[in-house]
């Protein structure tokens, strides 16, 4: 019997920035998102801090106030870390480390923890350690602060430098060689993907935590892991589903996520492959989550970023188990109604309707209007089919051709 451990979670503040390019809303919004990915790699978030500033500060990200704020709540309590929204420059890390004298790291180095975490086979630890890299060349720096040229003094006026040099070198080389392995690893998983014939390919794509792992173990009997955090998926996963007498191949990849790392996306474009050869993509949204359409916007960024948004799409909106709406009292008559109000129906009315039938609305996890999904997923996947191999239009006919329940 396998003894219940308990875990300590590490204690943390965040810090963001309300400015003219991210109002107060928009702040908090991120900062939620913060603390889930906190929360993820295994932090306890005890307070947040807030500032309005039109820009960052250049040395110390907050204003001197603020930061004497933070400083003494660090002290006061014991804080481990402290967690800034944005990307810190090597500069404001080493000065905001020497005033607070804790861990401090941006939203960036936390989602790299993450990754690192996560990453189960070989090929995504390479991809994470690359990104870990090229995050840390520039800052090695600030890391060598027992060794600076600004204390002076007799055998303090080249070594500093030297173990810099020394370091960026090392780090440089680490990067090149990382790459090769990469490049030879793309290679073999290129042969890979073109080994597996002329099946039709889809691949499950969205932000992260929308459900994608859950909906592909709903739809190919698998057992992809899936749990209720930010990134539970990095490796990318591929089963062969059959629906009727159709078959094709599934993909499941990496969540996407705002202020998503440029070193990230860069180390990651390979396993996107999957994404950039499927020949159907299906964008699963979390329609219970409020800003459930800045995330459609922010995966659809990222797909043109990776050369994948001209791809045929069917939208997915999972969760409607968990969907919720404010409602407005009879007698309230200064409430005015707005999208936090509008029920599935209502959304389903707005551009929802406009997107040509290729929405549905289910719960992969309580597996709620699975059928209507899988008629869809094989309508799509029949109109490739067939144009790929037109004499095999007789062995899939129409789906409304079939009756009987779907087989569970």
């Amino acid at each position: 019997m396998i003894e219940e451990t308990n875990i300590e979670y590490e204690k943390t503040v965040l810090i963001g920035l309300i400015t003219q390019y991210q109002d107060e809303e928009k702040s908090k919004e991120y900062l939620d998102e913060l603390e889930f990915l906190a929360y993820t790699a295994g932090g306890e978030v005890l307070r947040r801090f807030t500032q309005k500033l039109d820009t960052p500060n250049p040395k110390t990200f907050i204003g001197t106030g603020k930061m004497e704020e933070v400083r003494a709540y660090v002290d006061q309590y014991e804080v481990g870390t402290a967690i800034f929204d944005d990307e810190l420059s090597p500069a404001q890390q080493k000065n905001i480390e020497k005033i607070l004298k804790c861990k401090v790291i941006d939203r960036t180095n936390l989602i790299l923890d993450i990754f690192a975490q996560r990453a189960q086979t070989s090929y995504a630890r390479t991809q994470v350690e690359l990104a870990q890299y090229e995050y840390l060349l520039p800052r090695l720096a600030g890391m060598w602060t027992h060794l600076e040229r600004q204390r002076g003094g007799i055998g303090m006026r080249g070594p500093g430098e030297t173990e810099i040099e020394t370091d960026r070198r090392i780090v440089r080389d680490r990067i090149s060689l990382l790459k090769k392995k990469l490049e030879k690893i793309d290679k073999q998983q290129a042969i890979q993907r073109g080994n597996r014939g002329a099946l039709v390919r889809v691949a499950l794509v969205g932000y992260t935590n929308v459900g994608k792992s859950t909906l592909m173990n709903t739809i190919s009997k698998s057992e992809v892991f899936a749990e209720n955090k930010l990134f539970a998926t990095l490796d990318t996963t591929v089963r062969k589903v059959v629906i009727r007498n159709l078959p094709f191949l599934l993909s499941d990849t990496v969540g996407f996520i705002r202020k998503l790392p440029t070193q990230l996306v860069e180390s990651f474009k390979s396993t996107l492959d999957e994404v950039r050869e499927a020949d159907l993509l299906l964008h699963v949204v979390d329609i219970s989550h409020p800003q459930f359409e800045d995330h459609i916007a922010s995966v659809n960024q990222i797909m043109d970023e990776i050369e994948g948004g001209d791809k045929p799409t069917l939208m997915v909106f999972n969760k409607i188990d968990a969907f919720t709406h404010k409602t407005i009292e009879e007698d309230d008559l200064v409430t005015e109604r707005t999208e936090e109000h509008f029920t599935l129906e209502d959304w389903k009315q707005t551009w929802m309707s406009r997107a040509n039938g290729d929405a549905i609305f289910i719960s992969a996890l309580n597996k709620d209007n699975m059928d209507a999904f899988r008629k869809k997923v094989y309508e799509r996947v029949r109109e490739i089919h067939i144009t790929r191999f037109p004499y095999n239009n007789f062995l899939y006919p129409e789906y409304d051709l079939y009756t009987g329940e779907e087989e569970e």
